[in-house]
C-alpha cells in the first residue's frame, strides 16, 4: 500500500511547506520511524493541525528557521492536557528537530516537559473481564461451530457421500462453489443466490450463504479479543499476526506447539523489533487452544484466497458483509471480498453488537499484562511499570497492604543490630538534644506517623537516620553500652534479648566504627551527668 501527501494544501508559506515535505520524507524513509503507511498517515493528521495553528497567528513564521519560542509556546498552550495533545506536541517536535536550522531556544522550549493527564484507559475488574471473555467466546464459538458443520457437509459432498439432487447435495455443491470463489452460486447481474440453491440454503442472507465457511468482520474482532485476553497483545500486532509455525512432531503427538512471530514496530533495530512466543495447545484451558481454533475458523478463507491468486500469510482473514465494509479505516487491508486483521473500529462494532460500550482491545491488553501476566507484553520494563502498572487503580489498591507491610518491615529493621544514626563533627542549629544524641527532625522519623512528634524510646535514636551523634555524645553512649552489658548478667535472658539486646548490638557497631582508641577515651571521660542520664533512661524515667 502507498499513501501520498500534498504539502501544498498546508496553510503556511511555500518555503515552510517545502521544508516540512523534506523533513516528512526523511521520517518516512526506511528507518525513519514513520516508515509504514499507517504510521505516516497517523502523523500527517497530527502535523497538519500545527500548520493550521501557525496560519491563525498574526506573525506567521515564513520557514522553520524563523520559528520562535513564542510560536512554539503558543502552540503548546493551545493543546489540551491529554494524550492526544501530547501526541501532537511530540510528533511536531520530533519532525522539526530534524532541521539543523531550527533555533536553539526553540529546541530548548521543545525539551520542556509536556504536562498532561494520565490516560483514562483502566484495566477491567474481574467480573467485567469475565463478562467480555464470555461474550467474545459466545460470538466466536458460534461461528466456529457453524464453519465446522458446513466443513463436514462440504467434505461429505466432495467424497460423494450425499445423495445426488437431494437438499444436502445442493448445499454441498453450493459450498464447493463458495470455497472456490468466495460466494455461493449467484446471478451475477443481480448478485442474488440462484433459484436452484435458494430453498436448500434457506435464503440469501449472509448466515445462509458465505458465513457457512467464513468469519465476518465482527466475529474476527471477537476472536481478536480472545487472543488479546490470552497473550496481552495490542490490536496492531494481532492484526498483523502471520500464520504460526507448528514445531515438528508436536501436532502428531496431539499437543501442537505454535511459534508466533511478533513485531514491535516502535523498537529500533531489526533484532529488537521482532520476537517469538511458543504456545502449546494442551487442552481447552491452554493458551494455544485459541490459535488452533483461529486456524480452523480461517482456513477456508486462506484456501479460497490461494485459489484466487491472492495468497496471504495473515492469520486473521474474514469475508466482507458489504463491498466497502471497513475500507475507510487506517488499517484496512483487502483482497477482493476478503479483509484481514482487526482494528479498534471493528472491536467497537463487535462490542456494540453484544451490548458493550467501546472497543475492549486496549483495556483487555492492559488487564492481561498488568493484572494477570504481570509482565511487559510489548514494552520495556520501565514503560510497563510507569505507563501501565503505576497509574492503574487496581494495582494501587492492591499495593496498600504491601506498602503497609513494608512500613512494618522498616520498623522491624530499625530494631536490628546496625547503628543507623549519622556521625557528625558538631551539632547544628535547629537540632534538638535527646538523652543519647541530637535529633535533626523529630516530626518525620521512621517510628511515628509523619507530622507527629516522635514518641520512640531514646534507645532507638541509634537506629534512627534523623539522629546525629557528635564526639560529645561518645562518652554517654560508651557508658550506655557498658551499662547494658552489665544488665545482661542480672536480668532473665529472655527479657534482655527482648528489651536490651538490639540497642547493645547497635552500640557495639558504633564502637567498631569509632575504633578502640576513641572508644576507650570516651569511657575515660564519662561525666556524672552522663551517668545520671543513662541511669534515668534505663529506669524508664524518659518513657512516655
Amino acid at each position: 500500500m502507498m499513501r501520498s501527501y500534498d504539502f501544498g494544501v498546508l496553510p503556511v508559506p511555500e518555503a515552510f511547506q517545502r521544508s516540512l515535505a523534506a523533513l516528512y520524507a526523511a521520517k518516512c524513509a526506511p528507518g525513519g520511524g514513520w516508515d509504514s503507511v499507517e504510521t505516516s498517515e497517523a502523523h500527517w493528521y497530527l502535523v497538519r493541525p500545527f500548520t493550521e495553528f501557525l496560519a491563525s497567528l498574526d506573525d506567521v513564521a515564513p520557514d522553520v528557521d524563523r520559528l520562535t519560542t513564542a510560536h512554539w509556546n503558543a502552540w503548546r498552550l493551545s493543546l489540551p492536557p491529554r494524550p492526544n495533545g501530547y501526541s501532537k506536541y511530540a510528533s511536531v517536535a520530533g519532525l522539526l528537530q530534524l532541521d539543523p536550522r531550527l533555533a536553539q531556544p526553540v529546541r530548548e522550549a521543545m525539551a520542556k516537559r509536556f504536562a498532561w493527564e494520565t490516560g483514562r484507559v483502566q484495566a477491567y475488574g474481574p467480573e467485567e473481564f469475565k463478562e467480555i471473555r464470555i461474550a467474545a467466546r459466545r460470538t466466536f464459538r458460534s461461528a466456529l461451530l457453524r464453519i465446522r458443520e458446513n466443513t463436514d457437509r462440504l467434505t461429505a459432498w466432495r467424497a460423494g457421500a450425499t445423495e445426488p439432487s437431494s437438499r444436502e447435495w445442493l448445499v454441498g455443491e453450493a459450498l464447493d462453489v463458495l470455497a472456490r470463489t468466495g460466494d455461493v452460486p449467484l446471478y451475477e447481474w443481480r448478485r442474488v443466490v440462484r433459484r436452484r440453491y435458494r430453498p436448500a440454503l434457506g435464503g440469501g442472507s449472509a448466515e445462509h450463504t458465505w458465513k457457512r465457511l467464513f468469519l465476518s468482520r465482527k466475529e474476527t474482532a471477537a476472536l481478536a479479543v480472545l487472543i488479546a485476553s490470552e497473550l496481552g497483545l495490542n490490536s496492531t500486532t494481532i492484526s498483523e499476526l502471520s500464520m504460526p509455525k507448528t514445531l515438528p512432531g508436536t501436532a502428531e503427538a496431539g499437543m501442537p506447539v505454535y511459534r508466533l512471530r511478533l513485531e514491535k514496530r516502535r523498537r529500533a533495530g531489526h533484532r529488537g523489533r521482532f520476537e517469538s512466543r511458543n504456545l502449546t495447545d494442551s487442552g481447552a484451558d491452554s493458551s494455544g487452544r485459541i490459535i488452533s481454533e483461529a486456524l480452523e475458523a480461517t482456513s477456508h478463507a486462506r484456501a479460497t484466497l490461494a485459489l484466487l491468486g491472492a495468497d496471504t500469510e495473515r492469520l486473521l482473514a474474514w469475508h466482507q458483509t458489504t463491498e466497502h465494509e471497513g475500507q475507510a479505516y487506517l488499517k484496512a487491508v483487502r483482497a477482493g471480498q476478503f479483509g484481514f486483521g482487526v482494528d479498534e473500529h471493528s472491536g467497537r462494532d463487535w462490542a456494540r453488537s453484544v451490548g458493550l460500550s467501546g472497543s475492549p482491545l486496549k483495556r483487555i491488553r492492559k488487564t492481561v499484562n498488568v493484572l494477570h501476566r504481570r509482565e511487559p507484553g510489548q514494552n520495556t520494563q520501565d514503560t510497563h511499570d510507569s505507563v501501565y502498572v503505576l497509574p492503574e487503580p487496581q494495582v494501587q489498591q492492591a499495593a496498600v497492604p504491601v506498602i503497609a507491610e513494608g512500613a512494618l518491615d522498616a520498623v522491624a529493621a530499625a530494631h536490628r543490630t546496625v547503628f543507623s544514626a549519622r556521625l557528625t563533627e558538631r551539632s547544628k542549629a535547629g537540632e534538638l538534644e535527646t538523652a543519647t544524641a541530637d535529633c535533626a527532625d523529630y516530626e518525620h522519623g521512621p517510628f511515628s506517623p509523619p507530622g507527629q512528634t516522635c514518641a520512640a524510646s531514646f534507645l532507638l535514636c541509634t537506629a534512627c537516620p534523623n539522629a546525629r551523634v557528635t564526639p560529645t555524645h561518645h562518652p554517654r553512649l560508651a557508658h550506655l553500652h557498658q551499662a547494658l552489658g552489665n544488665l545482661r548478667g542480672v536480668v532473665e535472658p529472655v527479657v534482655w534479648d527482648a528489651d536490651w539486646a538490639d540497642a547493645h548490638a547497635r552500640l557495639a557497631d558504633l564502637r567498631d566504627r569509632l575504633g578502640e582508641a576513641v572508644w576507650n577515651a570516651a569511657l575515660a571521660s564519662v561525666s556524672d551527668t552522663d551517668r545520671d542520664v543513662i541511669d534515668q533512661l534505663l529506669h524508664g524515667v524518659y518513657d512516655l
